[in-house]
């Protein structure tokens, strides 16, 4: 070969020797950028070829470069916008409810739960007068006040321990939080029978008692999930129906009862009510594993601390208008319940069965909890909180009218508005919820709210109990009870428009992000084209 021919074949064999690296990345890019079924992709082709070349790639939002996730997550934070819950299990998320089966057990075991724990409490009013004969003392000025303490320390106990049951339910499964509820609610309940004074009982009735039948009533609603999925609402409305059947008929029950054996013995059979609840938690079978437990081992996990204590719903404009309205209302919501029938001993007289406004009240509560529920599936969006409104506003006004009734049947009309309205408020707590914060932080924004409610519902009936003592008599306590709801429930009007501004401004966000992601894309497209041409320039 000649010296000519020579170099030129050297000059060949180094030049394809300095590109063979270059065809065989080529070639890698070739087999990554293409799809399964074979087309080219463009813009995986500048992505591999840019890899290839040791440089970083500009790539779209949402593609493989952006803005990093964690930054994403604390725009979305400071907007009020939720980040996504962590991922669970494959197992649970794959999870199919047997829609039946041994989850009718478990919707009477339930069903059994909230009855007795809220046909206790409705029926504090029985409790009340009781306590005042047993404990009363009439140069006690603030014996109307420390009786009722009693029972809003109770009632209160269950709603302020609900973001504490959450966090255990969790951690634990239904059963497990359910059944110790139930004896700790056993213990308390029992401690009381045995105590001859005032102040001991808001040890054993307000709080233990009170505490128990938290930890008890939450995991009743919880564990209805892994049962049941498409009959999910018919099951929550039997299950809640039960406190109305409780309040409908337990009334007259403890009336007997302390009239025949006296509040001591009273509180001793309803230990039976209370034993049964410990035994119904044991049907509690839970059908989701416990992500808390490490696969195959069966050794406890505890979540780390920041997924216990999530308080990110609060980022969210219209949860804390909701929570603020409510916690508002609430603060006359429970006065009816402790005082109506005293006061109706004091208006009216002795001889009248004033355990008929309590059987008023549990059932037009039961029919507006089916009624308004149903009405509320016809309401889109946030607009359902109106339903609220509305009966917010209608229990202050009855509120209001209590004490200008001077006839029985009077306060028997106050109180079967009074009833559908409450459970219009109940039926309608979880969708207005789901729509505030989504499915995956309901469950999180309901306890938080029951949690703020305990103050106003503890704080209420021993306030208007000092104004009676004060006073001589209720009517200025219903006069001023009627107050709260109305206003929480103006408070209640500026969440549908929050809302909307809110969907709006992701709406617009939405769509400029989405122009450019698009510029984005065409830039990386077009250097993806700018960058070969190059490179086979400096190659020849």
């Amino acid at each position: 070969m000649s010296p000519v021919s020579e170099e030129l074949g050297a000059g060949d064999a180094s030049a394809a020797a300095a590109t063979a690296p270059l065809l065989e990345g080529s070639e890698a890019v070739d087999g990554e950028a293409k799809q399964e079924s074979g087309e080219w992709c463009p813009q995986e082709a500048s992505l591999a070829s840019a890899e290839a070349a040791g440089e970083v790639p500009l790539v779209a939002a949402g593609g493989r470069a952006g803005s990093p996730p964690k930054e994403d997550e604390e725009k979305k934070m400071e907007k009020g916008e939720l980040p996504p819950p962590p991922s669970q299990q494959d197992d649970a998320a794959a999870f199919e409810p047997p829609e039946g089966g041994w989850g009718w057990i478990v919707i009477l075991a339930s069903m059994w739960c909230n009855g007795t724990v809220f046909g206790v409490q409705n029926s504090g009013g029985i409790l009340f007068k009781s306590m005042l004969k047993e404990f009363g003392d009439p140069n006690d000025k603030q014996l109307m006040f420390r009786t009722a303490l009693v029972n809003s320390l109770s009632m209160g106990m269950i709603f302020f321990c609900s973001p504490i049951v959450s966090v255990f339910t969790n951690i634990f499964s239904c059963r497990k939080v359910a059944v110790v509820g139930a004896a700790v609610a056993l213990v308390g309940l029992l401690a009381s029978s045995f105590v001859r004074s005032l102040e001991p009982l808001y040890f054993t009735y307000g709080i233990l008692f009170g505490c128990g039948c938290s930890f008890a009533y939450q995991p009743s609603l919880v564990i209805l999930a892994h049962y049941f999925k498409k009959r999910l609402g018919l099951v929550n409305g039997i299950v809640t129906a039960g406190s109305s059947l409780f309040t409908v008929t337990l009334p007259f029950l403890l009336n007997a009862l302390i009239a025949s054996v006296g509040l001591y013995n009273t509180f001793r059979v309803l230990c039976i009510f209370v034993f049964i609840l410990f035994l119904a938690g044991f049907t509690y079978k839970p059908l989701i594993s416990n992500a808390n437990r490490s696969e195959g081992k069966g050794k406890f996990k505890c979540p780390p601390a920041k997924t216990i204590f999530d308080f990110s719903i609060f980022k969210v404009m219209g949860y804390r208008i909701w929570t603020l309205g409510i916690g508002t209302a609430l603060f006359g919501y429970f006065i009816p319940y402790v005082h109506l029938l005293n006061h109706v001993k004091e208006r009216i007289g002795e001889n009248v069965p004033e355990v008929t406004l309590l059987l008023c009240l549990g059932i037009t509560s039961g029919v507006g909890r089916l009624v308004f529920g149903r009405i509320a599936d016809y309401i889109p969006g946030t607009k359902k909180v109106y339903l609220q409104v509305i009966s917010f506003c209608f229990i202050g006004l009855l509120s209001m009218m209590i004490p200008l009734c001077h006839s029985f049947g009077g306060l028997i009309a106050v109180c079967l508005f009074m009833g559908l309205f409450d459970g219009c408020f109940i039926s309608i707590m979880a969708p207005i919820a789901f729509e505030l914060v989504g499915s995956q932080y309901v469950s999180q924004a309901i306890g938080f709210l029951l949690g703020i409610m305990s103050i106003p519902m503890t704080a209420g009936p021993p306030i208007a109990g000092k104004l009676r003592d004060h006073l001589g008599n209720y009517d200025v306590a219903f006069y001023l009870a009627g107050v709260p709801p109305i206003i929480g429930g103006a408070i209640l009007c500026f969440i549908p428009w929050v809302h909307e501004k809110k969907k709006s401004k992701e709406r617009v966000h939405t769509v400029d992000g989405e122009t450019t992601d698009k510029m984005l894309e065409i830039k990386s497209i077009s250097d993806s084209f700018e960058k070969p041409s190059k490179e086979s320039e400096s190659v020849i």
